[in-house]
């Protein structure tokens, strides 16, 4: 491994040299080739780089570490730059109490060292092993290749504005303070020797753009740069300068970047994405952007932090979480979630067309605790075991079934599943399914989608448990379809033990096509073949179906949910010649639209009735019948009057009016506020009689008033005749109700 540069051990008067680019890579005198000019700094030439190339379909899983200066105090956590110079939070009163005035003991003091109050000397230093310190870089990527990750690499610069490389525009960096070591070329070396990917992760964005807004007002220019305060225009140069220094050290496989990229100058994000897909080209390589904000989901991938979507979502994404459930760095008496919860989420976010990044929090000595490698180990023995259900598979036309709800969006909690929880996945080929049971669930399983009136297994050739080793399988018992679904028998007692166990199902042919519970999924060939996918009530344009991997005008056959239809339009905005399909057809050729359909729109079919129930407490809602304009709405449970029938009709602005089948009456929201209770009145075409309703997996939804954006709440376990209410949209499933045709 090439010697990392260390300015503090250079001789007097000898001068620093630029790192060479990383062994195997050719490049020019500089490092750097000239990029290629396939790609312009605008919209148009950016959005045609390919977002989600197949090897990180392939991927599935990466670790990534937040570990730096903030390590130091190892309190509070990574925000600690920023919330040492608040006079409110516990953070500030601890760098009080340990370090001083804050307006005195300033944050560069862990850079450059210093005295804290004790007389202890702080300071971010790792030393490497062979120095005599506890930092190994190659013990490192070995615990990523064991933890079964296939791409790895550092936050390269957090928001505090210190860089992890040998920076030229950044004086604040590795190599010239602290460690006196180019970290990122440490990590680079270290991770692609052991034939990962290399990612690489920046927070900078944040730093000039609110970050240090407590911090005091500095004099000195170096300090001005450190604390984000050189002014809009030099900021935001800087940006972009010490993203093209990472991108020609480092030549990242992914570059992932953290929020706040829409408050960088719109110029200075496009130059950013023009030039590493042009220096990307140069190298002959397929790379990754990352983003949360700042960019328009066409070139680039989307993360999600700490969460996922609650059901399958196009196109392919990302989610960033933690090995922690209390920081994102090393801190004292930092708290982990279990082996299981970081396991089950994954396998959940595969299941749902993702990838995971998952944070570790290593030690500011460069040494990583047990507890944290326990975790990763116990993840690598999944994958090293059944890594044939996750690595190179693709997200099926159902994600899963069972009762342990896993994401809704960013911020939410990783959750261990049940044995009653079942995530799919399938080969590429399309003819193995690949279902996980997250538990063991006894002698027999039975899975519910998998029921006759969903699917034909006509064609299941075979069912199988993957074995306790790798290629390993355990056959099964031909198993029994019946209307509650596929009955599996399994052996009496688990024959090893595991944290999920996987049903290999293997098909003579193509997977049969599965009948949505909602929406309507759309295939490239005739007869349900070809490429899939899921599409949820909305409009697709010609780029949304391209993202989705069908594209436009390549659409052969669709199946649509009971309920639903679909209209497909010959203009690429759902605009032109229109074609409506309510039912399943398994050859467009017949209607004479194949290869016209352009763009499509999903939408309840307006003269179908439904019984909308609510999740939590399995109740529908009920209009009372024959009752006043003005009275509340209720919930009871069916029995398949008309009281608790509705229509879903469709209005202007992709609004629906809900109108019940007993008295002709409308959902009415009256304006009212968080807990006021839901109302009907005959339709008056106002804004708080129209409702938007948003899939959010599965077949649940939440239905939101266009007045007030509050959405109907079912209240929880609540007795039969209670008030339907409304509330702000959240995480409970007394806020998702399901739409059953009748």
């Amino acid at each position: 491994m090439p010697s990392p540069i260390n300015r503090r051990h250079l001789p007097a008067g000898a001068a620093s040299v630029a790192p060479a680019a990383v062994a195997g890579d050719a490049s020019g005198a500089d490092g750097a080739p000239a990029a290629t000019s396939t790609y312009t700094p605008d919209w148009d030439s950016v959005d045609r780089h390919p977002p989600a190339p197949e090897w990180f379909q392939d991927a599935k899983f990466g670790i990534y570490f937040h570990w730096g200066v903030f390590s130091v105090p190892a309190f509070g956590n990574e925000w600690y730059p920023r919330t040492m110079y608040q006079e409110d939070d516990s953070v500030h009163q601890h760098h009080v109490a340990t370090y001083g005035r804050p307006s005195a003991w300033q944050y560069h003091h862990f850079i450059d060292g210093a005295r804290d109050i004790a007389g202890a000397f702080v300071e971010f230093a790792p030393k490497l092993k062979s120095a005599g310190g506890k930092f190994d870089p190659d013990e490192w990527a070995q615990l990523f290749v064991d933890a079964g990750a296939r791409f790895a690499g550092p936050v390269a610069e957090h928001h505090d504005g210190f860089s992890m490389w040998d920076s030229q525009v950044n004086e604040w960096n590795s190599v010239d303070r602290g460690p006196g070591l180019d970290l990122l070329r440490l990590f680079c070396t270290a991770i692609r020797a052991r034939g990962l990917k290399l990612l690489v992760a920046m927070h900078h964005a944040y730093h000039f753009t609110g970050f240090y807004e407590f911090a005091p007002a500095q004099t000195d220019p170096s300090l001005k740069k450190l604390y984000g305060q050189l002014g809009p225009a030099a900021e935001n140069q800087l940006w972009f300068d010490k993203l093209k220094e990472v991108i020609d050290r480092a030549r990242p496989d992914i570059l992932w970047q953290d929020f706040e990229l829409q408050a960088v100058d719109e110029t200075q994000r496009l130059n950013f994405l023009a030039y590493y897909y042009n220096q990307a080209d140069s190298w002959g390589r397929e790379v990754v952007a990352t983003y949360k904000d700042g960019m328009n989901s066409k070139g680039e991938v989307f993360d999600y932090e700490r969460g996922g979507p609650a059901g399958l979502t196009s196109p392919y994404w990302l989610t960033d979480d933690s090995i922690s459930s209390s920081s994102w760095c090393h801190t004292q008496g930092i708290g982990y979630y279990t082996t299981q919860e970081m396991l089950h989420s994954l396998i959940d976010r595969v299941s749902k067309n993702g990838n995971m990044l998952l944070n570790i929090a290593p030690m500011a000595d460069g040494s990583i605790p047990q507890a944290q490698k326990d975790i990763l180990l116990g993840i690598g023995d999944h994958l090293k075991r059944f890594g044939e259900s996750l690595y190179g598979t693709r997200a099926w036309t159902a994600y899963g079934e069972g009762p342990t709800k896993m994401g809704g969006g960013s911020f939410t909690t990783p959750r261990a599943g049940t044995a009653q929880d079942i995530r799919f996945t399938r080969d590429k080929a399309g003819t193995v399914l690949y279902a996980t049971v997250l538990g063991w669930p006894g002698d027999s399983l039975t899975v519910r989608t998998l029921a006759p009136d969903r699917i034909d297994l006509s064609s299941l050739a075979s069912v199988e448990l993957l074995g306790a080793t790798a290629g390993a399988c355990i056959d099964l018992p031909t198993p029994a379809q019946s209307a509650s679904g596929l009955t599996v028998a399994l052996p009496a007692c688990a024959p090893y033990s595991a944290d999920a166990y996987v049903l290999k199902l293997t098909f003579s042919g193509a997977i049969p096509a599965l009948r949505p519970l909602a929406g309507a999924t759309a295939f490239t060939d005739v007869d349900y073949s070809g490429t899939a996918a899921v599409l949820s009530l909305g409009d697709y344009t010609a780029a949304d179906l391209t993202a989705a991997g069908l594209g436009a005008r390549t659409l052969s056959s669709l199946r649509t949910a009971p309920g639903y239809q679909v209209v497909g339009y010959a203009g690429d905005d759902c605009t032109g010649a229109s074609w409506t399909f309510t039912a399943d057809t398994p050859d467009l050729r017949t209607t004479g639209d194949n290869d016209q359909v352009a763009s499509l729109r999903v939408r309840f079919d307006p003269a179908t009735y439904f019984r909308i129930t609510n999740v939590a407490d399995g109740l529908a809602l009920d209009s009372g019948g024959d009752v006043a304009s003005g009275s509340d709405l209720k919930q009871c449970a069916w029995d398949g009057s008309a009281d608790l029938q509705w229509r879903a009709e469709p209005v202007a602005g992709g609004y629906y009016r809900l109108v019940n089948r007993a008295n002709g009456m409308v959902a009415d929201g009256r304006g009212g506020g968080d807990g006021s209770a839901a109302r009907q009145a005959p339709w008056s075409g106002s804004a708080d009689q129209q409702w938007t309703i948003t899939h959010r997996g599965g077949d649940s939804c939440s239905i939101a008033n266009r007045t007030t954006g509050l959405v109907l709440d079912g209240g929880g376990d609540v007795a039969p005749g209670s008030v339907t209410r409304q509330g702000t949209y959240g995480s409970g499933s007394n806020l998702l109700w399901t739409f059953t045709a009748v």
